[in-house]
């Protein structure tokens, strides 16, 4: 069938929105009409080679939609249904078979090998060539997707699907990350590196435990106005100095727990030394290939847990349906994040994301 897609032909080139063809789905697929998709960080730092996705294709991985037709087998989902879309998983290793899908052991191969397992696309260019497809299972910078039904999660239908898609990724690796990981105990202290909509999902998330010191680190103002409203009891200016000793101040000691949510490497290093002794430093953002830090070895020695923590840990079956309940209940207002674009305009979303004018751009397909 002939859809609508943002095709990205080459490594650090523009996304060209143009019409192609989309195979129909195969034996265990869904076909879903994408209302929506998240723009991530991941679609950008893809674009510019730190995730070696194969090119041309087409990229995004926050959709969210209606089933419109299933292929042979599938019985989870059927046509009308509102689905989130969410990351690709073989169902098969010992990691998604512990409940933890996000550690799924072909995690390479079913996110960016650019196609299906078996190495054929569904998207090919009207003159017959093909284009990669298949981006975290589902390259939802389109109209339509063709998806495993294993990645998507059935939602209410009483909640605009077009605001849901963000929670495929974005907003779950930092509520997940609280709620999964870290899970802070009673009276104990968070800081968050980066209140991006990550790092603002992490905050709300936050409210919704018994940790009773929440401290967000950005530098700008207007993000930390917003973490004080999501929740934060303690905001830092990270431009004013030293972030680590204002940590150290406000807790009148080392934090329990710290989130690293920006990927700047000086900043991992910075998450890491704001805790100490059975504390816990969680690493969500993404820094560019190749990256690597320092840590102290005797301070890490003494107890210190530096973790690396994948999309929020969990499953999306249970992750994305509970964020749903606290938003419905006024607890995770993640809609107050969103900014909605036309497909069109996908070079302008990603624009305003980067130059921090917006926190979490939302694209609407034309249909």
């Amino acid at each position: 069938m002939r859809i609508t897609a943002a095709v990205l032909d080459e490594q650090g080139g523009r996304f060209t929105v143009t019409d192609v063809d989309l195979a129909e789905p195969g034996a265990g697929e869904v076909l879903v009409r994408v209302v929506a998709t998240g723009v991530c960080h991941t679609d950008e730092v893809t674009r510019h080679g730190d995730l070696p996705f194969p090119l041309p294709g087409v990229l995004g991985h926050e959709g969210a939609g209606v089933v419109t037709a299933v292929g042979a087998g599938v019985e989870s989902v059927r046509e009308g249904d509102h689905v989130v879309l969410g990351w690709a998983w073989c169902g098969e290793c010992r990691n998604c078979l512990d409940g933890q899908p996000r550690y799924c052991a072909r995690l390479a191969e079913m996110l960016i090998s650019g196609g299906r397992p078996d190495g054929s696309t569904v998207l090919r260019r009207l003159d017959g060539s093909a284009l990669h497809s298949h981006f975290f299972g589902q390259s939802s910078f389109a109209g339509y997707a063709v998806v495993h039904e294993r990645s998507l999660v059935k939602v209410d239908p009483g909640i605009p699907v077009e605001l849901l898609g963000p929670l495929a990724c974005g907003l779950s690796t930092g509520a997940g990350a609280v709620l999964n990981v870290l899970r802070p105990g009673l009276g104990t202290s968070l800081v968050i590196y980066g209140v991006g909509s990550v790092g603002l999902a992490a905050v709300m998330a936050a409210r919704s435990t018994a940790v009773t010191t929440i401290i967000a680190v950005d530098r700008h103002e207007s993000r930390l106005a917003l973490a004080r409203r999501f929740g934060a009891t303690d905001t830092i200016n990270a431009g004013d100095g030293d972030p680590v000793a204002a940590v150290t101040e406000i807790c009148g000691g080392p934090a329990d727990f710290s989130m690293e949510c920006t990927g700047v490497i000086d900043v991992c290093r910075q998450a890491a030394d704001s805790v100490g002794m059975r504390g816990t430093c969680a690493l969500i953002g993404g820094a560019p290939a190749g990256a690597r830090f320092e840590l102290d070895h005797l301070s890490t020695l003494w107890g210190k847990r530096v973790i690396g923590v994948l999309g929020g840990e969990g499953r999306g079956a249970v992750v994305i349906p509970a964020l749903i309940e606290l938003y419905r209940q006024g607890r995770f207002p993640f809609d107050e994040l969103v900014t909605y674009f036309p497909l069109e305009e996908i070079e302008g979303a990603l624009g305003a994301s980067r130059a921090g004018e917006v926190l979490k751009p939302v694209l609407r397909m034309p249909h």
